[in-house]
């Protein structure tokens, strides 16, 4: 309330979303959905943090949706408006000092600035054997008798797919980005239990990969590649369905590729009757 109530001219507006994040103050105003503060032609925005590796787009964004409301935005590296949100070696020595840690245990960064972060720990008399680089997964038990590093454990990222938690693991992510990416292909063949023949098929349906309707010629050879790999395991007398169906799967995947430049996945398909 007592913002409004300022001249505009002789207001400056210390806020968050330096990285662009969705729900930050700054992304709210460039998108006109902050409830108290809104972004009008002649304000000066400036960026004052450089965006961390994986945060250009989204600052970009925003940086763009800024000029779009009419902002001027300071945001150019060579213009020197950057500040760091980190402290430097003397203030990190400093508050050491004043803290005097038994135990140290350096967080946040990649493992050499926690390294170099150690280092400053030991230079400020903290005994070497008290400095604990800890990694995810590795529990730290703290004792009478000191700090002791124990048995890793099952950590990191857990995904959450329905009402499932932690149960979908890197094969099946794998296959669903396949399928994405490329489609599938369902090969069906009907055999006969008795003479190891093919009865009827193959079958080619395409599910994400091509329009059939506007692929036949595409269809039809794949059909016959399909063919002709089964006929010629048949031929040296091995009916083993983890044979023909690897044979399948070979023989479209190098067709598929030649022609299209994409995989698309392979499900081969036996029904025996």
């Amino acid at each position: 309330d007592k913002l409004e109530k300022l001249p505009k001219e002789k207001t400056v507006i210390i806020t968050t979303g330096s990285q662009g994040e969705p729900m930050a103050a700054l992304s709210r105003m460039a998108m006109s959905e902050h409830n108290r503060i809104k972004i009008t032609s002649g304000d000066t925005v400036i960026i004052s943090a450089t965006p961390i590796p994986g945060n250009e787009k989204a600052v970009g964004r925003i940086i763009n949706q800024l000029f779009k409301e009419g902002a001027n935005v300071v945001y150019e590296p060579h213009l020197g408006v950057h500040t760091s949100g980190h402290a430097q070696q003397e203030e990190l020595k400093l508050l050491l000092n004043l803290c005097k840690p038994r135990y140290f245990i350096p967080i946040h960064g990649e493992h050499r600035m926690l390294l170099k972060h150690a280092e400053l720990a030991r230079a400020t008399g903290v005994p070497k054997e008290n400095i604990v680089i800890g990694e995810i997964g590795l529990p730290l038990e703290f004792t009478a008798n000191g700090v002791h590093v124990r048995e890793r454990v099952v950590s990191g990222q857990v995904f959450v797919d329905g009402l499932g938690v932690g149960d979908v693991g890197n094969i099946v992510l794998r296959d669903r980005r396949q399928l994405s990416t490329d489609g599938i292909l369902i090969v069906v063949f009907t055999m006969n239990r008795k003479t190891g023949k093919v009865v009827a098929g193959p079958y080619v349906m395409s599910r994400g990969f091509v329009y059939v309707r506007e692929s036949e010629a595409l269809m039809d050879e794949a059909r016959l590649k399909a063919r002709e790999a089964v006929d010629a395991c048949l031929a040296q007398n091995n009916t083993d369905w983890g044979a023909l169906k690897g044979a399948v799967r070979d023989s479209l995947n190098r067709y598929v590729w030649e022609k299209t430049k994409r995989r698309p996945m392979i499900l081969p398909i036996i029904m025996e009757i």
